[in-house]
């Protein structure tokens, strides 16, 4: 949140910056096609197999809402043929079982669809998707929780090379311009898959109206642990609610 309280929307995405590799033998590069924006690090620059693979992501989505609109209007969930395209299935589970439109799963399996491709060139990819982030590594990992980015970040999740692959996927009623109804400054949510973790984040962070809404956030997630959330980090006005594999470290600024 700016300090006029007005809620952040710069495509200036500081963060990133602070993402450079800090590991011997990685890179970092963005791949931009429309509205996907991608962040990815990897073994070596794989730009032009990721331009590939959100090209073919992005042709999938755009001809199933084509043929059936009410699948990128709904705010609902939306019931599709097991015969529909597996990014497609995907988000339409994933918001059944939140609660929510399938499109609360995009931008979570469109990161994780690039990274399971791309992991074919290397054994190490990390696709983050505006705050969406599907991990695939062989070593331990740090993620930075960044509430406001227009900072640095002063907390992070210790991720072990056990736990992967994982899926880290942020909702915030203050920063960006994905829809949200809550208030609160960011819920962060693990799964193994980037589109229920997306949409969980869409569904907790609609709950998120005030501080008292914390511990309901987090009781929420508890019960969508059988949906594969198996974490959420959530925090409003100074105060944070935290439950399940989410181990917290402090960073140093």
């Amino acid at each position: 949140m700016s300090k006029n309280n007005v809620p952040y929307r710069s495509p200036w995405r500081r963060y990133r910056e602070d993402a450079s590799p800090r590991r011997r033998g990685e890179q970092s590069f963005q791949v931009v096609v429309e509205q996907t924006d991608l962040w990815i690090t990897a073994r070596e620059d794989l730009s032009s197999q990721a331009l590939d693979l959100v090209h073919g992501l992005r042709g999938t989505l755009k001809a199933y809402i084509a043929l059936h609109p009410s699948f990128a209007a709904s705010l609902a969930p939306v019931a599709v043929s097991p015969e529909a395209p597996p990014l497609i299935r995907s988000m339409a589970l994933a918001g059944e079982a939140c609660g929510v439109g399938p499109m609360a799963a995009v931008a979570g399996a469109i990161a994780q669809g690039v990274a399971e491709g791309l992991a074919q060139c290397s054994p190490d990819v990390l696709v983050e998707n505006g705050g969406d982030v599907h991990m695939i590594s062989t070593t331990d990992r740090v993620a930075a929780l960044l509430a406001d980015p227009a900072s640095t970040a002063g907390l992070g999740l210790k991720l072990a090379a056990e736990d992967f692959p994982l899926s880290l996927c942020a909702s915030s009623g203050r920063i960006g311009h994905s829809l949200s109804l809550g208030r609160g400054d960011l819920v962060v949510v693990r799964s193994k898959s980037a589109a229920v973790a997306d949409a969980a984040a869409t569904a907790l962070g609609n709950l998120l109206q005030s501080k008292k809404d914390l511990e309901r956030v987090a009781a929420r997630a508890r019960e969508l642990n059988d949906k594969g959330v198996d974490g959420v980090f959530a925090q409003m006005d100074g105060r944070i609610a935290v439950w399940g594999k989410m181990e917290l470290q402090v960073l140093q600024v």
